[in-house]
């Protein structure tokens, strides 16, 4: 377990109190203990630190005046919080074997210290770069490539071609290179459109639980590095999203949609197709992309939460929404031209 100075030391930051304090986990102030690290990200919770039981914390120098126990100096508490969690990582670690009940195709390719789990799938042509943790339960396609040190959690199915770069993680139950929803309409139904693209996954991207992301029907679908994806998330075919951007939970792409750099979007928000997002584009939770959106900035639609009979009178006023505009631009057409002008002389 690390000390105080280990964390500090680590963190590259300067501490006050008992270098060789033990710190058994983080914990929030409110429930932490005499052997926990803990934090305070925003100025209005500095009256808290007078009753917690931390064993030290970390905050700015300048809010540290009033709290005399061991501190961790940071600039930005919150971002030295996510990296000092590294140091308490309790995940089972890979085993760097294959295992026995494994199905690993004698064409694949495998680096150095590959962990294959129980009851994967590894495919023909198939190659895993150094490092590389495929989890119990997994398929790999024919053909697939993925980079070093990348993890792919149990039951994460991988089609054929898809690629993913260095440093990925991705969540269980995500498929990854499934077919796009193509189809032309013809007389006797639907025709499929063969779905020929691949998905490309940059490096460090992080993808939740339970997504769906399609392959492209021409063109590939792209996830460019440092993109992090949140659970029961569906990316459509020919959806391109752009580095250092990152996508809540429930959240919709139809075909060929492209999201800029380091955009956010909240959790339920939909996009149709075809559209682009400007880089640096924030979207709230549930909006409703019908169209592109070309200017950096921050965006919302819908309606927030009401009593619900509010709700219905004003769903009943949405409705006559049109035929009141109309009816207003019709009394502007009857007002004599000149009318305003005429009063202001």
């Amino acid at each position: 377990m690390p000390t105080l100075v280990d964390v500090a030391t680590s963190l590259n930051l300067p501490f006050r109190g008992d270098a060789g304090l033990v710190l058994e986990r983080i914990a929030p102030l409110e429930s932490a203990s005499a052997s926990d690290l803990s934090f305070v990200a925003q100025k209005k919770f500095i009256g808290t630190l007078n009753d917690t039981d931390a064993g030290a914390v970390l905050l700015p120098e300048a809010w540290a005046e009033s709290y005399s126990g061991p501190v961790i100096f940071s600039d930005d508490p919150y971002a030295d919080f996510a990296r000092a969690t590294h140091l308490f990582d309790n995940r089972p670690q890979a085993s760097r074997q294959v295992h026995e009940t494994a199905v690993v195709a004698e064409s694949a390719r495998l680096g150095d210290g590959v962990t294959i789990d129980a009851g994967a799938v590894i495919e023909d042509d198939v190659v895993l770069a150094n490092g590389v943790w495929v989890g119990a339960g997994a398929y790999i396609g024919h053909g697939a490539a993925i980079g070093e040190r990348s993890e792919l959690r149990p039951g994460v199915r991988l089609y054929h071609n898809t690629l993913l770069g260095s440093d990925v993680l991705i969540h269980a139950n995500t498929v990854i290179g499934s077919d796009g929803f193509g189809f032309a309409p013809v007389a006797s139904g639907w025709e499929k459109i063969l779905q020929l693209g691949r998905v490309v996954v940059g490096d460090r991207v992080e993808i939740g639980a339970n997504c769906a992301i399609d392959r492209g029907a021409l063109d590939d679908t792209i996830v460019e590095d440092d993109v992090i994806i949140d659970n029961l998330v569906h990316i459509a075919h020919g959806v391109r999203i752009g580095r250092q951007s990152a996508v809540a939970g429930q959240v919709g792409f139809a075909g060929g949609a492209e999201l800029g750099e380091r955009c956010t979007v909240g959790g339920q928000a939909g996009f149709a197709g075809h559209l682009t997002v400007a880089n640096d584009v924030h979207i709230g939770g549930q909006g409703r992309v019908a169209r592109g959106v070309d200017k950096p900035g921050h965006y919302a639609s819908g309606t927030s939460l009401m009593p619900a009979r509010d709700w219905a009178k004003n769903s009943a006023r949405y409705e006559k929404l049109y035929e009141l505009f109309r009816r207003v631009e019709r009394l502007e057409k009857q007002q004599p031209s000149g009318t305003d002008e005429a009063k202001d002389k």
